[in-house]
Order: C-alpha cells, then sequence, then structure tokens
C-alpha cells in the first residue's frame, strides 16, 4: 500500500553504493515531469530502504511529501531488498558496489545460497562461491536457503544420515517433520525411511557428498582473475560521509560556534550533544599518546570499542548530510556545481 509522508520524518537507509549519493541523477530526476515512483522505507526505523535519490528530487522540487511503500522485516533483509531493487532498475550499481554488497550479504545470511546471492547482487554464481571460499570470516554452514526460499543441505548424505537418525530414534516421527529437521526435503525423508525398512543404507552406495562448505556452484571452474577484495564496511562509511561532504571549518571553530547557539544550549537534547561534541573533542586531541599504553591482551577490545564509536559518529554525520540535503535542497545544487 502506498501512502504519503512527510520527508522530514525520512532517515538515510544503508545504500548499497561505496560513492554515496550520485549529485548529477537526483538533478535529472528533480527535472522531470510528473509524480517519482513510490519508495521503500522500513516501517521501523523509518530509513529509506530503496529511492534516497528520487528522495533528494522531491525535495529540491520544494515537496514536503513523498510516496512511501513500508517493509516490515529485519535489517538484513530490508539491505538484501534495498540490493535487489538497485540492480533491477533506476542508477545501477557499480560492480565494486556489487562486490561488497555480496560480501556483505554472505556475512549477514551465510545461509542464503550463492546463487540467492548472485540474482540479488547481479553477479556470477561462481564469483559468489569464490568469495565465499575465500573470506575466513564467512561462516561455513551445512545448509543454504534457495532462491525459493526452501532449506537444503550442502552435504546431501549427511541430511540423510540425520533423518535416519530421527527415524531410529522416534520412528513414529511423520516425515514432515523429519524433513525440517534434518534439512531433506519430504521425497528424500521418505526414501531414507523405505531405504532402512529394507535394511540399507541411508545414503545410496556411490554417492559422494560435498566437502563442508562448498557449494553446489563450487565444482565449477573459477573465474581466471578473483574479484577485487571489497571495502570493509568501516571504511566504506568513511567514504561515503566523505562524498558530498561541504568543506567544513576546522572543528574547535565549527565547535565554538554550536556550543553559543541559544536553540542547543536551550533545550536538554541540545546541552546532552554538546556535552558529548565538548568532551569527544577534548579527547581526540592526539589519540596517538594512547596507543602505546594499551596492553597487547587489550588491544581487540579496545579497537572494537574505538570502531563502533566511530561509526556511531559517522552515521550521526551521514543522518545530519541527508538531513541537510532535505531541507535545503539548494545545498545539492551548490554541491553538484562545485
Amino acid at each position: 500500500m502506498v501512502v504519503s509522508v512527510s520527508i522530514l520524518d525520512l532517515r538515510p537507509g544503508d545504500s548499497p553504493r561505496l560513492r554515496g549519493e550520485d549529485k548529477a541523477h537526483v538533478m535529472r530526476l528533480a527535472e522531470t515531469e510528473g509524480p517519482l515512483p513510490p519508495i521503500l522505507v522500513d516501517r521501523r526505523t523509518m530509513r529509506v530502504i530503496d529511492g534516497v535519490h528520487r528522495l533528494m528530487a522531491a525535495s529540491l522540487r520544494g515537496q514536503e511529501t513523498i510516496e512511501v511503500e513500508f517493509f516490515d522485516g529485519s535489517p538484513e533483509d530490508a539491505f538484501v531488498l534495498g540490493v535487489e531493487a538497485n540492480v533491477r532498475h533506476g542508477l545501477p550499481l557499480s560492480q565494486a558496489d556489487r562486490h561488497a554488497a555480496a560480501l556483505r550479504i554472505l556475512m549477514s545470511q551465510p545461509d542464503m545460497s550463492d546463487r540467492a546471492i548472485a540474482k540479488t547482487t547481479g553477479l556470477g554464481t561462481r564469483v559468489v562461491a569464490e568469495m565465499r571460499r575465500s573470506t575466513d570470516a564467512v561462516p561455513q554452514l551445512n545448509t543454504r536457503v534457495g532462491r525459493d526460499g526452501r532449506v537444503r543441505p550442502l552435504n546431501g548424505g549427511e541430511g540423510r544420515r540425520r533423518a535416519a537418525e530421527l527415524m531410529r530414534e522416534n520412528p513414529r516421527t511423520s516425515l514432515r517433520q523429519v524433513a525440517r529437521i534434518a534439512g531433506v526435503s519430504p521425497a528424500t525423508a521418505l526414501d531414507v525411511r523405505r531405504r532402512l525398512e529394507r535394511g540399507e543404507e541411508p545414503v545410496p552406495a556411490g554417492r559422494s557428498a560435498p566437502a563442508p562448505g562448498s557449494s553446489a556452484a563450487s565444482s565449477t571452474p573459477t573465474p581466471s582473475a578473483p574479484p577485487k577484495k571489497p571495502k570493509r564496511s568501516f571504511d566504506r562509511d568513511v567514504e561515503a560521509v566523505k562524498v558530498g561532504e561541504v568543506r567544513a571549518a576546522p572543528s574547535t571553530v565549527a565547535l565554538e560556534k554550536l556550543l553559543r547557539d541559544p536553540s542547543l544550549r536551550h533545550s536538554e537534547q541540545g546541552r546532552r550533544l554538546l556535552r558529548m561534541l565538548k568532551e569527544n573533542a577534548a579527547g581526540a586531541t592526539n589519540m596517538t599518546d594512547f596507543v602505546a599504553s594499551v596492553p597487547s591482551h587489550c588491544l581487540t577490545l579496545a579497537m572494537q570499542i574505538a570502531r563502533q564509536n566511530s561509526q556511531m559518529w559517522l552515521e550521526f554525520a551521514r543522518e545530519l548530510d541527508m538531513r541537510a540535503k532535505i531541507s535545503d535542497p539548494w545545498l545539492l545544487g551548490r554541491q553538484t556545481a562545485q
């Protein structure tokens, strides 16, 4: 269902575009006649899943509202949906965007099959399979969720053996329940039951099971040149903030201006923000002095906390950047002209 939503109520989403928004594309959309297609928004967070360029174009036109379709689901599913939408229509994703999106999906949803991820990102199945094998951080599971949403085991023999164990433990368990628990199809569960009744092994002789962590597509030749390693999400966020960034005054001067602003000083949230900015600025004078003071056994934890804090501030900066462009559409025009 399409509804009309105030532009100021919307927040920037987790875009698969490494370089952020394309200003020229926004200008082209703003100059088109007629209404823009509805954008896709996460109902829970009000973050834009697909349609940031249309949102900015609507603001540039002077619109106060925009047509929206809501999505209800997890952030991981929202990202997959956003990638699919950008692959199907609108401004195409670059090859680097697609590789980075595929890697992120592999990390967040390792149970998705290589074919499903390939279809989502517009990459080849062999490319996704190679990325899965070459990335140590991707969990290696024994099942995959296919494009039809069904769960299938990578190791068919293991699924059959698990089904046989369940049947031996409780012969009255229904075939559907066995199939669901063992990760096999009901037809396979029926075949296993019949084989057990005949006194045969659950796995047919001569059927070789693929090694754990492999996929159906991994048996095919791999590309001669592996894809370039996608940028980490941390680096991507840094780059996303830099794109479209207006040349700012030195942080100390900017902080002094904010500290004197009455609209911030006279509200509770504003005062909390000023305290956080002030403490952050005071502690960031020379962080390299603290590096040597961190014991070796605390390095990983300290690094994780530092990255989490930096991610928080980067996300804050990104939302401010988006709000500035939406509330002042001429800002986008000035940035495009530069």
